[in-house]
């Protein structure tokens, strides 16, 4: 499968505003780390962004995950852009 790297933002004071969506939000990622879609993800020191590797068949497989996650549907996460990544090392 092929990797991709996914950039995204969060929204001001997404550290209060995400709490409602938090416990769907990890139990959605473990599942997706569970079947070998996600690789990490993460957000930034400053909770201003958001990283993630997938592996998955194409893109339109990952922007299905983020666009279904609870962060981007409740305006946590309020832009992404996916690239397609080579790993080199």
């Amino acid at each position: 499968m092929a990797k991709f790297v996914m950039w995204g933002s969060y929204c001001d004071n997404a550290l209060e505003k995400r709490t409602p969506y938090r416990a769907d939000h990890l139990a959605g990622l473990g599942q997706q780390k569970e079947s070998g879609l996600l690789v990490t993800l993460g957000p930034t020191v400053d909770n201003t962004q958001v990283f993630a590797i997938y592996e998955a068949p194409d893109e339109s497989t990952v922007r299905q995950l983020v666009e279904g996650d609870p962060y981007w549907q409740n305006g946590i996460w309020t832009e992404y852009t996916v690239k397609a990544w080579i790993q080199a090392f």
